[in-house]
């Protein structure tokens, strides 16, 4: 076993908590650099286990079942922020968690996260602290309407929130949210949604790949186009975001920063949405349209290797295959060009991301 802080060999195991899309792409990312992977996951249909040496099909709290994890890999990770904070407290003190769990116990929870951006002297969307219904009356009457009623935890893809307009009953949005500690953010009338996939290495180096535009549908991101269509002083002021985000975190590995461009006159402004502390959808696209992809990225970071420097290989396009669309797989795999990744999921759902494509057009 790696010793606590040494780089891995290349014959080392990362451990990967979750064991959906992305755990499976980190997996097979590992693997191309010869390393192993052993993914710990509730769900038995894990797409993840597919791809990996070892499984482990285990609940989170059992703690028997996470130290025998533990002592099969050298560090651990996680492919998504819902892992409860205490799982990655409890491996942490058998083997490097990376992202360090105090990352996660921030991002977990929008008001923590706000609290962080902001403290950073980060611009975001107006937003106040909702404990009950009583708060709402005074905080729209401070922020306006428009506003968005967002669940403190455990949203994602437009889950838990919902739009609160003029005329529209207060205790109703709440109710809707299920009376979940939330957080209430004024609406912004963006231009344009971007987001930034940053690196972070042990040594503190930071590799930002291109600035990606993003579109979404029913909350849900349909197609990443980059780079993005805004002026290169957004683009870099962007980036610097996710930089001073990430050095503030004393983050390792891969994070993404969720943006709106907002018109200001004859400028911008740049407002920080969210952070998701892990490889991201909107960083697909850099299997095959970057000579790095964010999932070699991360596991280079963890396990302690030099970061690559990202070269974009032209212009491109990224689209998600939801739901019954992955149905259409086929006529995607005669596209010239088009690169098709599938998850290797069992059921389809409405809403439910299947796989992707990817198109690279040469400048």
């Amino acid at each position: 076993m790696t010793l606590s802080g040494a780089a891995l060999g290349s014959d080392g195991t990362i451990g990967i908590l979750g064991g959906g899309q992305l755990g499976r792409m980190l997996a097979l990312a590992a693997a191309r650099l010869g390393l192993k992977c052993h993914v710990y996951s509730p769900d038995p249909q894990s797409p993840a286990f597919d791809v990996v040496r070892r499984a482990t099909h285990g609940d989170y709290r059992d703690e028997s079942a996470l130290d025998s994890f533990a002592g099969d890999v050298d560090v651990v990770t996680y492919e998504f922020e819902n892992v409860p904070a205490e799982t990655a407290r409890f491996l942490a003190a058998r083997r490097p968690v990376l992202p360090d769990p105090a990352v996660l116990a921030t991002t977990q929870d929008r008001l923590l996260e706000k609290n962080f951006i902001a403290g950073l002297q980060i611009a975001t969307a107006p937003y106040r602290r909702i404990d009950g219904p009583a708060d709402l009356a005074p905080a729209l009457e401070a922020i306006g309407r428009p506003g968005v009623l967002k669940t403190r935890r455990f949203g994602y893809d437009g889950k838990g929130q919902v739009l609160i307009r003029n005329g529209d009953d207060p205790e109703a949005a709440w109710n809707a949210v299920g009376g979940a500690a939330s957080i209430l953010e004024a609406f912004v009338p963006f231009e344009r949604e971007i987001s930034v996939v940053a690196a972070r290495g042990r040594d503190g180096r930071i590799a930002c790949f291109d600035v990606t535009e993003n579109e979404h549908r029913d909350h849900i991101l349909k197609v990443a186009r980059v780079p993005a269509e805004v002026p290169p002083a957004v683009a870099a002021e962007a980036q610097r975001i996710a930089e001073r985000i990430a050095g503030a975190f004393d983050y390792v590995g891969v994070l993404a920063v969720e943006m709106f461009v907002v018109r200001n006159g004859t400028g911008h402004d740049v407002l920080v949405n969210e952070i998701a502390p892990r490889v991201h959808n909107s960083g697909h696209w850099t299997i095959d349209g970057a000579s790095v992809s964010q999932f070699e990225q991360h596991v280079r970071a963890i396990a302690g290797w030099p970061l690559a420097t990202p070269v974009r290989r032209g212009r491109v396009e990224m689209i998600n295959l939801i739901g019954a669309e992955v149905e259409e797989y086929r006529q995607w795999l005669e596209v010239p060009g088009a690169a098709v990744h599938l998850y290797g999921k069992g059921g389809i759902r409405p809403g439910r991301k299947m796989g992707h494509v990817t198109r690279v057009t040469p400048e």
